[in-house]
């Protein structure tokens, strides 16, 4: 059962022991497993029967002061779904109840979350009042009753919609919030019919292009009128957490929408230039097993054979090939492993039971080099790095091997020649024999899956 998170346990798991509820050995041996594990403490203590939901529950009201709420057949106020969009309600695993006056009381899985109890307060100018309730059933009501109010709204996809155009959506001459919302809605939803992964926005004269990356060719598929130019901006901005009074400054962010019933998640780069911001927004879609993508019996057990010694797995192919998408599914399949996997991203793209994933960010100083610095001291296992911009952090990586680290990562090469002729240059010269694994996307339907002996045969 999961309803609280580390974050609190932590603060009150010796009180448990205090108060006669546990020993101080099974509080010590579940902080263990949990950290090895990197899952709920609170899990490991109702799986293991070291304490009924019941007990901890009424323990937990006790010392927090703060009331429990059963949400199972919780019925919400409907109306306070705008102070806390679906982003930040998934972010932040909490969905709001009722309003009274200006005290908007809110259902968390973690009540002593205080980032992000001052996060919603500067959002919604009100006063919050925390209850704690179980994770499981706060994450089911943030599906049930956003299901058509996420941050972008649902985006239906049938048989009808195959000559979708989004700027039928232009005809509308309304400049309401709701407006702008739809259109960003069929903007998404037309790149999607046409299995789109990456967009452009990009000023031009008179308005904002919307460009669509089909292959290697950029295709423009309209123009934003220049009225809408700035309320479409400030929107998108909004719904991906960046800042929309800043565009002088480079910002990341991430969207997250539904079409039917799969959230699919964007990540969005805003970039300043002399014409004005150009935004880009990469389309991820939910990880599935490699058994779903295609990956023989064979293939999945030499992938998995080269969890269990030192090495690096490097997954290659042509830009938007799927090579993040094929790393989220290996990071799923291996996660049940007892193994501390880490991730340092630069957005995570779907959140991963049992794997500490990391977002670097540039903003708070928390950059490559800082992560490089400290990660050792959390002793990972396995690591997944998005990519390296320096020599120093590819030989930094490189050296993990040699501490009995697992590394994974992506690497771009149109295909096998492309591979080799990269790898050749000298700043590989460390990196390149540490290889152990090497999975190659060259379309949706072949992936090679090359071992040690293999890549003898490929690369020089």
């Amino acid at each position: 059962m999961e309803f609280v998170t580390n974050k609190t346990l932590e603060k009150l798991k010796y009180d448990l022991v205090r108060d006669g509820l546990i020993s101080y050995e099974d509080i010590e041996k579940a902080a263990e497993i949990a950290q090895s594990q990197n899952v709920n403490i609170g899990q490991i203590l109702i799986k293991s029967n070291l304490i009924s939901e019941e007990n901890l529950l009424k323990f937990l009201e006790t010392k927090l002061h703060i009331p429990y709420v059963d949400l199972k057949d919780y019925t919400l106020d409907t109306r306070c779904l705008s102070y806390i969009n679906f982003n930040d309600a998934i972010k932040y695993k909490i969905i709001p109840l009722f309003k009274i006056e200006n005290v908007l009381t809110v259902a968390m899985a973690d009540p002593l979350d205080l980032f992000a109890i001052d996060k919603i307060v500067e959002k919604t100018g009100c006063d919050i009042e925390p209850v704690v309730s179980a994770e499981h059933l706060v994450i089911k009501k943030i599906e049930e009753y956003y299901k058509t109010d996420s941050s972008v709204g649902q985006i239906n996809i049938d048989d009808n919609t195959a000559k979708f155009d989004w700027q039928e959506e232009l005809q509308n001459d309304l400049l309401s919030e709701e407006h702008i919302q739809v259109l960003i809605r069929a903007i998404l939803k037309q790149a999607i019919l046409s299995n789109v992964h990456e967009m452009f926005f990009e000023h031009v004269p008179n308005g904002l292009s919307v460009n669509f990356r089909q292959g290697a060719d950029i295709v423009n598929t309209g123009q934003i009128p220049s009225v809408l130019v700035v309320p479409f901006i400030s929107k998108l901005k909004n719904l991906s957490s960046l800042d929309a009074n800043v565009c002088e400054l480079p910002q990341l962010g991430k969207l997250v929408f539904k079409v039917d019933d799969i959230i699919l998640t964007a990540s969005i780069s805003a970039f300043p230039t002399i014409n004005g911001e150009r935004i880009s927004l990469k389309i991820y879609k939910p990880p599935k097993t490699l058994k779903e993508m295609g990956f023989s019996d064979s293939q999945i057990e030499l992938i998995k054979s080269q969890i269990d010694s030192s090495g690096i797995i490097l997954v290659c192919g042509a830009s938007l090939a799927g090579k993040t998408h094929i790393i989220y599914s290996i990071l799923s399949e291996i996660s049940g492993l007892n193994k501390n996997i880490m991730t340092l991203e630069s957005v995570s793209k779907y959140n991963l039971k049992n794997v500490s994933q990391c977002e670097l960010n540039e903003n708070i100083g928390f950059n490559i080099d800082k992560a490089m610095r400290f990660i050792e001291f959390q002793s990972p296992d396995i690591i997944y790095f998005e990519g390296i911009t320096s020599k120093t952090a590819l030989d930094y990586f490189s050296s993990l091997v040699f501490k009995n680290k697992v590394l994974i990562t992506e690497f771009l090469a149109d295909n096998m020649a492309d591979l080799n002729k990269k790898l050749s240059y000298g700043d590989f010269e460390m990196f390149k024999p540490l290889i152990s694994c090497i999975i190659f996307v060259h379309n949706q339907s072949r992936i090679e899956v090359l071992d040690k002996t293999d890549l003898k045969k490929f690369i020089n």
